[in-house]
Formats: structure tokens, sequence, C-alpha cells
């Protein structure tokens, strides 16, 4: 099976080592994919976004499955071009996209289907949000409405920092049109946890747990990244506890979709609080994590690739009962100096020969090139350094062995991925 992921993140690194990794898989395309990549895939210089382009390259190989990693090209309608062409392609259409591409429209999808989900109000321009923000009471959470690459989340403790956040969202437009909208909602107190489930739109897989970490600084503070570091299992998600997700998460959400005519082959990544109230989802996105990636893929012992065919053939119920090691994983992702502000390309990546090849454990290329013969910085989040062990505490220790290894200018990480495991 010739096979193409589109995207070039540590997200796609991990799906392109896991599906290397199957005797199905005879040949890994990967649009535009990243210096680490490299090895494993042929690079295609086409960017993510250009669905058109993305396409054509399949039809000329004769691409037997299209895997999509980020959310754009999914929002820009990828899968519906390649439904309309006969391509079978792993991911949701473009409706089905608005569960992440819309926080308006993903929070009334989940009142009209009572998915459990934080008390919210919705706002158009900013004068009356502003308004509102004066009689409320905080904290509580502004969000933009449209993609922000995981940065349109402002978590505010009092007016000065929510009005900020709508003045840089709706004012400044610092997410583009991602801004024309958005949406305040309660702030949820408890433990946050991701959990993914594979859909061919009828039946669903669920995977394991993750927690990530989205704030850039130890401790948890500070502006949100794209995540800055992932564990699994999460410790505090426990069997009852996904017995209730199940329940009242992604049976109503698999129900929902079908009811409103959404096709939706591919995977659903809620992000929940777990409060004193029971399971709440604080939101949908319509990929995969990243880093949660990163560190459910070690664990997973079946091939990837049916999985994957299968959802997006529609064939789920086909799929055998999937197997996951006992052992724990932890990736710390090792960011430029700056990030998620302005940062420096460019930078040598030194120390990654000193750490290939041990066992459990993987280097994911998330921002990185080739540049004169050297392996360089490329990305805010650069690499997503990866280690699986018998426990957690093992695996923590492992991967930042790993990271103290791995040098480049301006290098930043967080010191403390996991904390919450063993508060």
């Amino acid at each position: 099976m010739r096979v193409l992921v589109v995207g070039g993140g540590g997200r796609e690194h991990a799906l392109v080592w896991k599906l290397s990794q199957s005797p199905e898989v005879e040949k890994i395309y990967c649009a535009p994919g990243n210096a680490g990549i490299a090895s494993l895939a042929e690079r295609v210089p086409i960017e993510a976004g250009e669905v058109e382009k993305i396409l054509d390259f399949v039809r000329a190989k004769e691409i037997h499955l299209t895997v999509v990693g980020p959310e754009a090209p999914l929002m820009a309608g990828i899968v519906d071009l390649f439904h309309e062409d006969g391509r079978l392609i792993f991911g949701p259409c473009k409706e089905g996209a608005r569960l992440e591409g819309s926080k308006v429209w993903a929070k009334q999808f989940m009142i009209k289907y009572g998915i459990p989900t934080a008390a919210y109000e919705v706002f158009h321009n900013a004068a009356e949000a502003y308004n509102y923000l004066q009689k409320a009471s905080y904290p509580l959470v502004v969000k933009a409405d449209g993609l922000a690459a995981g940065k349109g989340v402002t978590v505010a403790k009092k007016y000065s920092e929510a009005n900020k956040a709508v003045r840089l969202i709706m004012e400044e437009k610092v997410f583009q049109s991602a801004g024309n909208s958005i949406v305040i909602e309660e702030c949820l107190e408890g433990d946050e946890v991701s959990v993914f489930a594979i859909t061919d739109g009828e039946s669903y897989i669920t995977l394991p747990s993750v927690q990530d970490h989205k704030a850039v600084y130890e401790g948890d503070w500070g502006p949100n990244t794209g995540g800055m570091g992932a564990y699994s299992p999460a410790p505090v998600f426990t069997e009852q506890l996904a017995r209730i997700v199940d329940e009242k998460v992604f049976q109503p959400l698999i129900s929902g979709l079908k009811k409103e005519g959404i096709s939706y082959r591919g995977v659903i990544f809620g992000g929940l609080m777990l409060t004193a109230d029971g399971p709440k989802v604080l939101e949908f996105n319509v990929r995969f994590g990243d880093p949660e990636t990163q560190v459910l893929l070690p664990r997973l012992a079946s091939d990837l690739c049916p999985l994957l065919y299968e959802a997006a053939r529609g064939n789920l119920s086909t799929v055998a009962p999937l197997r996951w090691s006992e052992d724990a994983a932890v990736c710390v992702i090792m960011a430029s100096r700056g990030y998620p502000g302005k940062y420096e390309k460019g930078k040598e990546i030194q120390g990654l020969n000193e750490v290939t090849g041990l066992n459990k454990t993987m280097v994911f290329h998330a921002g990185t090139a080739f540049e004169s013969n050297k392996t360089v910085t490329a990305g805010g989040r650069v690499l997503g350094v990866t280690a699986w062990d018998h426990s957690l505490k093992a695996a923590v220790e492992k991967a930042y062995r790993l990271a103290e290894t791995i040098k480049f200018e301006g290098a930043y990480y967080r010191r403390d991925i996991a904390h919450r495991a063993f508060k």
C-alpha cells in the first residue's frame, strides 16, 4: 500500500514512524514533511494547505490512502475534494471539521445533543464583549471562534486580562478572521485530560488517555502554546470515568453527527475537564493531537495502518481489538527561545546522532529543516523528545536524559512535564 501523510510537524513524524512499521505499507510520502521524516518517507514539496496540488499528486502516484495531520486542510475541504474524486482519505469532511474550526458551532452542537460543556456566551463585536466582561464573574475563558494553532484561548483571572484577550482577538486581529467572533465561557475546575476516538461515522474505538501541558512555563503558567509536552496514560482517568465519557460524550457525538448528515471518518480529539460534576468537554479537535500523538503511538502494539484504512473505508467494525503496551510514555517538547512569540530559525541542532536508536526512545522532529548538511531549527516547537518505560517516572527520567544530550542555541523546554501525575 502507498500512503501519503499530509503535514510536516511532530504529529506527522509520529504517524509516519508508526506507519513505516506496518507490513501493509510499501511506500510512504509526506507533504511537506521535515528533516526527521525524510529518513522514513519521501518528502513532497507541497504545503499542507495546497489541497488541489495534493490531490494531483495522489492521482499521479496512485496513492491508496491519504492521512491528514493538521486541521487547516480539513477545514479547507480536502476530504470533500478527495471523496468527489473517489479517493480514500482519513479525516472528516469540511462540515465535520467545524467541530474544531468554529468554537461557536461546536458549542451549539454540544448543547443540541446534550454533551456536557461549560456555560457560555457568543459575541460578534468587541463592544458587546467588553460590556459583558464588566459584569462577569472571574475567572473566565475567552476563545477565538476559528483556528488559532492552539493559541486562541485565554484563561482570564481578572477583567484586565479578559479585556486584553478580546482586544487582541477582535480588534487587533492577531488570529485574523478566526477572531471575527468569540466565545466567553465559565472557567471549569479540575484535572484536564485528552481522549481520542477513531470513527468511521458509525462505530468508534477510543484510545488511551493523555494529559498535556499547554502553558509555556513550568507550573502550567504563561501563554498557551500548541503543547509543551504530554504523557500517557493519565493516572487520573479511571475506567469509571472512561465509561462516563463514552456514554455522555462520544455516543451522543457520533449519533449527533449522523443526524446532521455529516460524514466523519477520522479521529475525534476530546479535550475534557474532570469537574466535581463529572467530565465536561472543553473543546473538540478533528485530528490527532500534537504532542499527544507522540506518546500514544509508541504505546500502540497493533498495526496502525489497518485502523486508519478501515476507518476511511467505513469498515471499522472489521478491525481487530487494539493492543496496547503497559509502558507509560512521555514527550518533552524542545522549543526555540521566544516561542510562542517571535523566535529565530536556522540554529544548528547537535546531539541527534547520540540519541538515535536508543531502546524505547524516539526524537520526533517538528520544526526542523536540513540545510548545508546540517539539521537546523525551522519552527517554534522544534523536537518532541519521547521515551517510554515500565513506569511513568522511568519514562520521564529517560526523556530528560535525552533532552539534555540535544543542543541548539536558544533551546528551551519545561522541566516539569508529567508533574500532575506525581502530585
